[in-house]
């Protein structure tokens, strides 16, 4: 793990110097993967690393532990409530489907929660075109093999520093970088509604899906709502398709 993370470190440090900016910011919620991010760049950057944190519809334990994030690793941090804006934008596309009678009550959950992904995203990009620093990425292997983020939410990054690792290991890079226990070892959730938890949402376990991507045995039930979620989100994975004229 030791050669991971400064193998981890080079590549951010390398980031940095190829693409000519001062250095590195990602967003910190509470979670597992936020938390070894910001100890990772802070490491790699420790005077131009920044942990935003952004509160929207979260849960007071997510505030907290992601204080506890930058406590623990020394980041330099800062916080931007999106909770007025978010409503303020919410209301306002709302109010004008309904005016049409067009408003779809089953999405509403859903598109509620990809808005504030997205608004913590160019909350982000704001900050960096400030400071000139990249947007750093929090998914980890078995999120974006399965396409478990929210496209230019936060999937929309400049770079992806763990995505080859899985949640298993991620967890294991943690206590590595010695980030607070109740926060390595909390149950996955991306706090986008009360009582929201990662694998109810998707059907299946981390641990099924790690060892899926490990080429492990699985039950075929799993097996299968992996596959179909991989296929269903490959349109996160790739950048917009383009028209091509045949000439």
């Amino acid at each position: 793990m030791e050669q991971n993370v400064e193998a981890i470190v080079q590549w951010l440090r390398y980031q940095i110097n190829e693409t000519g900016v001062k250095g590195l910011l990602v967003g910190v919620s509470g979670g597992l993967d936020s938390a070894v991010v910001a100890a990772l760049i802070q490491r790699a950057a420790p005077d131009n690393s920044l942990g935003v944190l952004m509160p929207l519809k979260s849960s007071q334990e997510s505030i907290e532990h992601g204080k506890k994030v930058i406590d623990s690793c020394g980041i330099n941090h800062l916080t931007v409530d999106l909770a007025e804006t978010h409503n303020v934008l919410y209301s306002s596309i709302k109010e004008q489907v309904q005016e049409r009678n067009e408003f779809n009550k089953k999405n509403d959950q859903l598109a509620d929660a990809n808005l504030r992904a997205r608004l913590r995203m160019s909350t982000l990009y704001t900050l960096a075109t400030n400071y000139n620093y990249l947007v750093v990425g929090t998914d980890n292997a078995s999120e974006w093999y399965t396409g478990y983020f929210t496209k230019y939410g936060d999937g929309g990054v400049d770079i992806l520093p763990i995505v080859e690792f899985t949640k298993q290991e991620v967890r294991e890079m943690a206590s590595y970088l010695e980030v607070p226990e109740e926060i390595v070892h909390k149950q996955p959730s991306a706090d986008l509604w009360e009582g929201q938890t990662d694998e109810d949402e998707m059907g299946t376990s981390y641990d099924t899906i790690d060892a899926y991507l490990r080429g492990e045995e699985i039950p075929e039930q799993d097996k299968k709502r992996i596959e179909q979620m991989h296929i269903r989100t490959e349109h996160k994975r790739r950048g917009a398709k383009q028209f091509h004229l045949k000439k």
